[in-house]
């Protein structure tokens, strides 16, 4: 079965998250949950909370379900993927510091394998240096993060360019899998 990176950290995105961990076993990939270190991780909801009566203009974080990692970053072999899903939240903010997810992320993309990313994850492509030239989606406010890598942003829902897709964030989890699955397959 072929596996599939998910690099996650405290503060991932659940619905970013869960629904490509639980979607692409569907279609024969085992998802491989790796992050700084081999643990428990904990997912947040993250979003502008939708009551009028207590506005808010940044995301809120609330506390989500927990995800294991079964592997550490450091033990990651590019050669052992069929490609990579990065998920968002604000784990990517914080893990992309990580020299051995982005050395593995730089081997998964200098090998053409296809590269799924949504909302924040954006930011862990560009400490990479894998999205210069590339036409790219995200999150608005991760816009100046994918312009900061060399790619040209705009506001779509899901954006293909070669063997990368992108999107804004959970709401277009579908159409990005679709998309992701297909350069898989």
């Amino acid at each position: 079965m072929p596996k599939i990176l998910m690099p996650i950290g405290d503060a991932t995105e659940a619905l970013d998250t869960f629904y490509a961990y639980y979607r692409l076993p569907e279609d024969g990939f085992e998802v491989v949950v790796a992050g700084p270190e081999a643990r428990l991780y904990h997912t947040v909801l993250h979003e502008i909370p939708p009551n009028p009566d207590v506005p808010w203009d940044i995301t809120q974080e609330r506390p989500g379900y927990h995800l294991k990692a079964s592997v550490a970053f450091r033990d990651l072999r590019s050669e052992d993927f069929a490609g990579l899903f990065i998920s968002g939240g604000r784990a990517p903010e914080y893990i992309r510091y990580d020299k051995d997810l982005c050395r593995v992320t730089r081997e998964i993309w200098k090998a053409g394998k296809p590269i799924a990313c949504l909302c924040h994850g954006i930011e862990i492509l560009t400490a990479a240096d894998c999205i210069r030239g590339k036409r790219v989606t995200t999150v608005p406010k991760c816009a100046m993060d994918a312009e900061q890598g060399g790619a040209t942003y705009v506001n779509e829902p899901v954006v293909v360019d070669g063997l990368l897709v992108t999107a804004r964030g959970y709401q277009d989890n579908t159409e990005l899998l679709r998309q992701f699955i297909k350069m898989l397959t």
